[in-house]
């Protein structure tokens, strides 16, 4: 497939990133945001047990395709995903040493999720639930780089980065999943069934999620949490939304969505300089080019 004119997609590099966490690290880690504080902790908990499950379903794609080139993005692919998800593990471990009942009761959860998914399921499910969550998550990169002053500018460093950084490698990336479907199904209506699915499934575990994590808070039945709950959640589906309707056109590729410039600007200045932490100053997110904080 030829790639959006006048955008080639960048080179996928698969980037081995440092986040040192405070020693106090809250569960609150932007307190100006308690709740999208929660919403994203609770997200994040996914992350050890859907991206092995990608990674698996990749696996047995690549197995089936006779194209060098997708081929070896795939292992791209695979090596981004296998850095985020070790990178959220050990973040998630500090959430729950945070003495959080909801966290290993999530992850329990989670885990049994994609267990069955990977054993009961055909590979044509998991292979449409894989471009479908890689839909959603390209259409989320886009609305966190958009409004990433708004919702990290008073958090914490390392948290805010991860979170970041992670998204930025899932609009690189963003490619993969779509043409691998498409040489091994292309059907429409399948595709769509596994963007709805993966859509749902994240949504409501995350919401299961964050509930659990604002009940233990103490926050679940506060008055003035529940209405900044109620205007994160429009926020970000007012923005949300017709990033994730464009995903069910008929014609819908990718490659027509225009990277973010700070986005790219942030794989830049990473790609010349590897050596770099990638760890960002919430306070400067508003900058053309991201500034790293720490140098190794």
């Amino acid at each position: 497939m030829a790639e959006a004119a006048g955008q080639p997609s960048p080179m996928m590099v698969v980037r081995r990133m440092r986040f040192g966490y405070p020693d106090r690290l809250k569960a609150w880690w932007n307190p100006s945001r308690r709740e999208f504080s929660q919403m994203v902790n609770a997200a994040s908990l996914a992350m050890p047990f859907l991206e092995p499950y990608l990674i698996e379903t990749m696996r047995l794609a690549k197995a089936r395709i006779a194209d060098p080139k997708l081929s070896a993005e795939i292992d791209l692919y695979i090596g981004q995903e296998a850095t985020h998800y070790r990178q959220h593990q050990v973040f998630n471990r500090r959430l729950a040493e945070l003495g959080y009942a909801a966290v290993p009761q999530m992850e329990a959860l989670l885990k049994a999720d994609y267990a069955g998914f990977a054993a009961g399921k055909s590979f044509a499910f998991n292979l449409a639930y894989a471009e479908g969550f890689e839909s959603m998550a390209l259409a989320m990169g886009h609305f966190l780089v958009a409004d990433r002053v708004a919702l990290f500018g008073d958090g914490d460093d390392a948290v805010g980065s991860l979170i970041l950084w992670h998204f930025v490698e899932e609009i690189e990336h963003k490619r993969v999943t779509y043409d691998a479907f498409h040489a091994l199904d292309g059907r429409y209506w399948m595709r769509i069934w596994g963007y709805l699915r993966a859509t749902a499934h994240i949504m409501s575990r995350t919401r299961q999620g964050y509930r659990a994590l604002l009940i233990e808070d103490g926050l679940w039945r506060s008055w003035r949490s529940r209405i900044a709950l109620a205007a994160m959640l429009g926020r970000i589906f007012l923005r949300l939304a017709p990033r994730m309707l464009r995903v069910l056109r008929p014609g819908y590729d990718p490659r027509e969505i225009k990277d973010p410039g700070w986005a790219r600007a942030w794989q830049r200045l990473h790609n010349e300089r590897p050596d770099m932490s990638g760890v960002l100053d919430m306070r400067r997110l508003a900058e053309p080019i991201p500034h790293l904080l720490e140098l190794s």
